[in-house]
């Protein structure tokens, strides 16, 4: 595909059971942490975090099957499923024990992770997440919200027609969307979107043993104030922190405080 702005991280590949699973891959070492973006986030959404991070350890930004330059599979796109994919991914890699950053969906992913394979991070960072399961509200962005954004992107978007959904980002992270929002499968987004009422995050959050990192925007419509209350009860051994100025999509909004929150965390953990 063409684009006009060229990730800082190296592209490559890997097979999974069958299943072409792309990522950036930035920095070196032996520490390393793979990032899992949202719900249509292919990987280099995520480059000016991983770029960041990268300093002094291995960062992996995976393009999550349904999007980016992986393989649109029919099936896949339940919680399980995903972990499977990141767990196979570190193993792949020869990676000992990743830490594992999730945003969004991607936080969703993380800990389900971290609930059904103990032993395949060191450490979690959990930012953002849909707090939606059986009989709770729903995510507040709709099917049909994501849908209209598809297909925008399908037919060609436009700086203007992003800035609608993300007016704080810019002009950079707004091209990237622009162009990379395509790569992103309907189905994959649609089943995704359909499992946010059908998981229950909650049922993986309490269980997480591991080092574990909540990081919520002040102002973001996912985690309300009685989410967090809620998220702090069903594990009280998580860190968790507030990032100030910021909605769901908390690095574009206030990455320094983002990095100043993640940054001690992975130093001690990762």
């Amino acid at each position: 595909m063409e684009t006009t702005i060229e990730p800082r991280g190296r592209r490559a590949d890997v097979d999974i059971d069958g299943t072409h699973l792309s990522y950036l891959d930035y920095g070196e070492g032996d520490a390393a942490v793979i990032i899992v973006p949202g719900i249509t986030s292919p990987a280099i959404t995520w480059d000016f975090v991983a770029d960041e991070l990268a300093a002094d350890r291995r960062v992996i930004a995976l393009d999550v099957r349904g999007r980016g330059l992986s393989d649109r599979p029919a099936d896949g796109y339940t919680l399980p499923g995903y972990a499977k994919d990141v767990v196979g991914l570190a193993e792949a890699l020869g990676l000992d024990r990743p830490v594992v950053m999730g945003h969004s969906m991607g936080a969703r992913i993380a800990a389900a992770l971290g609930a059904l394979h103990p032993d395949g991070a060191r450490a979690l960072v959990i930012i953002d997440p849909p707090l939606t399961g059986p009989g709770r509200d729903p995510y507040p962005t709709s099917l049909e919200d994501f849908l209209q954004q598809l297909r925008e992107g399908y037919r060609g978007t436009t700086l203007d027609e992003i800035r609608r959904f993300y007016p704080r980002w810019n002009d950079r992270e707004l091209q990237i969307r622009c162009e990379w929002l395509p790569t992103c499968d309907e189905h994959a987004v649609a089943e995704t979107h359909r499992n946010f009422d059908v998981e229950d995050l909650f049922g993986y959050w309490s269980t997480l043993a591991a080092p574990t990192l909540f990081i919520y925007g002040d102002e973001s419509p996912a985690v309300p104030p009685s989410g967090v209350e809620e998220i702090r009860q069903a594990n009280p051994a998580a860190e968790i922190t507030g990032i100030s100025r910021a909605g769901h999509m908390i690095p574009w909004e206030n990455l320094d405080e983002f990095l100043a929150v993640v940054r001690p965390f992975l130093a001690k953990h990762g």
